[in-house]
């Protein structure tokens, strides 16, 4: 994303919080039900996110400069302190994009977090906060080192002794916010970035967009996170701050490997193996890989939060706690390149996701509670599915059965049956990013493809990446990328090529969190209809209830 705060940030997360920060009133407990989450479509000019910012007019105190990443709600620009001089990063937050209660509501809560959490050497530094009619600016240390697995790619080598090092510090992340009542929810490569160009610069955790508080032995059932990085009891709609450990635990494994340890093709297919639990240590570089490291991401890995380590057990572990005596010896080239390519796409596509994203249809979005009006018939105030699969064809989105009953059971927040205006209108602005042959995805092509000859070139992909922060060897990752992309090694990326690489796996269907949640919530019900779910591991097989 850049080198600073990333905004890519949340594509799915949903829920209040109960634990309080100091200095404010204790508010009443109050349960996660769909009621107090119903959604209320908000316009920009009377939305007051919050409680008290430094001020309305953060022009005055800081000049902003070049763009440094942007994601589904904003962009992060560089900022200089015009008092000090310091230069920072601050992540602008458009009104315009919030368009729920519940959008509102995140980003309330990612600055009570941002606030809250001490200041730590591995967290990202909060400096001020600002809101004005248009925005609500969340300024913070700039972090100009890069993301941690681009450090990785460029160094000559890369060792056993490193993975541990990066985990451990992680993990002391993660240790922080569990005791100061913050569950992360999100951690992932991307949201961790290096202060500096330095060999020996401190990693920094820099995203808190899904971190949530949370009460001892409090749980919660909205799905969240990234699909690579998803504990099981995520899926189960029933866990608390375990997660976070399972998630290090997948970073670990990738650290060590170069690839995730629960992929597939499609959002069901990882859910499930997500579900298996089952860890492939055959592959290579796993025979050189040392009994502990292996002993580690099994504990971390356990499908079962409850006999999964904690926290302090993985800083006890002894891998992590003598991590400095860890074997220094490469774990080979395969594994580097391993990371470079998933690196590489990931800047790739993130980039596609953006231009997408950018041409997503406004004017629909501004017409859609007429639309609503027109689909409910029989003016209730409610679209039945009959109504909704009616007014869908009406607007020129015809959807087939199943697929309306999937959009019905994912956006039906209050659980009636029937989808009401707000409802209706979060589902409605990423309907069209439903289905991989989607004329987003042909603009989005077509974005890159400046002279229109039905191909990406070297010298198209470089103008279109240019904003983003490859490296000293630009050109190099151009020629990397195109390399990996070009099934047919013509040189170039034809549409066909461009499709495959954004419909493997699930970042072209994850873009958006509201989609997100639509089909996970989806996936989960498919998965645990039962209401239960077998968990194994070595010694025990326990049921696993589904939170309502």
């Amino acid at each position: 994303m850049g080198a600073c705060i990333s905004v890519q940030g949340s594509l799915l997360k949903k829920a209040k919080h109960t634990h309080n920060p100091p200095g404010s009133s204790p508010p009443k407990p109050r349960s996660e039900t769909s009621k107090s989450r119903r959604r209320t479509p908000r316009s920009s000019r009377l939305i007051t996110v919050l409680k008290n910012p430094s001020g309305d007019d953060i022009f005055k105190r800081y000049a902003f400069g070049k763009e440094l990443g942007r994601g589904e709600f904003g962009i992060t620009y560089e900022c200089c302190d015009n008092l000090t001089g310091e230069m920072l990063a601050c992540k602008t937050i458009s009104k315009g994009k919030l368009k729920t209660e519940i959008d509102v509501e995140d980003v309330r809560r990612e600055v009570e977090i941002m606030r809250h959490l001490p200041a730590h050497p591995n967290i990202v530094r909060y400096k001020d906060v600002f809101e004005d009619k248009e925005a609500v600016y969340l300024v913070m240390e700039l972090c100009q080192g890069g993301e941690l697995f681009d450090r990785i790619v460029a160094r000559g080598h890369y060792t056993e002794r490193g993975a541990a090092t990066i985990t451990k510090t992680i993990i002391e992340v993660v240790q922080v916010c569990h005791k100061h009542g913050v569950i992360h929810r999100d951690l992932k490569p991307e949201n961790f970035l290096y202060a500096n160009t330095s060999e020996n610069s401190p990693l920094k955790a820099i995203d808190f967009g899904l971190s949530i508080f949370f009460e001892p032995g409090q749980h919660f059932g909205e799905i969240v996170g990234s699909p690579y990085y998803m504990a099981p009891e995520v899926l189960r709609r029933n866990y608390g701050p375990e997660i976070d450990v399972w998630s290090a635990g997948v970073i670990l494994y990738i650290l060590l490997c170069g690839v995730p340890p629960f992929w597939a093709e499609s959002e069901e297919g990882i859910a499930q193996a997500i579900v298996r639990g089952e860890i492939d240590f055959e592959r290579d570089p796993w025979t050189r890989v040392s009994e502990d490291a292996k002993d580690l991401v099994k504990g971390m890995l356990d499908p079962n939060p409850y006999s999964r380590m904690t926290v302090e057990e993985v800083l006890e572990h002894r891998w992590i706690y003598n991590a400095d005596q860890v074997p220094n010896i490469p774990l080979g080239e395969n594994v580097r390149a391993r990371i470079k390519q998933f690196s590489l796409m990931n800047k790739f596509k993130k980039k596609v996701l953006r231009v997408v994203a950018d041409n997503l249809p406004q004017e629909e979005v501004a017409g859609i509670k007429q639309v609503f009006h027109m689909m409910d018939t029989d003016k209730n105030g409610n679209l039945s599915f009959e109504e909704l699969k009616d007014g869908l064809h009406m607007i020129g989105q015809p959807v087939a059965d199943p697929e309306v009953q999937m959009l019905m059971d994912a956006a039906d927040f209050d659980g009636n049956g029937m989808l009401n205006c707000e409802e209706f209108v979060t589902m409605s602005v990423h309907l069209k990013k439903i289905g991989s042959d989607d004329e987003l995805l042909r603009q989005a092509f077509r974005h890159f493809d400046k002279d229109e000859s039905g191909y990406i070139e070297y010298e198209e992909l470089r103008e279109g990446l240019s904003e983003e922060n490859l490296g000293p060897n630009n050109d190099q990752v151009i020629q990397d990328i195109i390399y990996d992309v070009d099934l047919d090694k013509d040189g170039r990326i034809s549409y066909q090529e461009f499709e495959a690489m954004m419909t493997m796996g699930v970042e072209w269907r994850m873009a958006s969190r509201q989609y997100s949640r639509a089909m996970l919530n989806k996936l989960s019900q498919r998965l645990f209809k039962d209401k239960s779910v077998r968990v194994k591991n070595e010694t025990t097989v326990i049921e696993c209830d589904v939170a309502e």
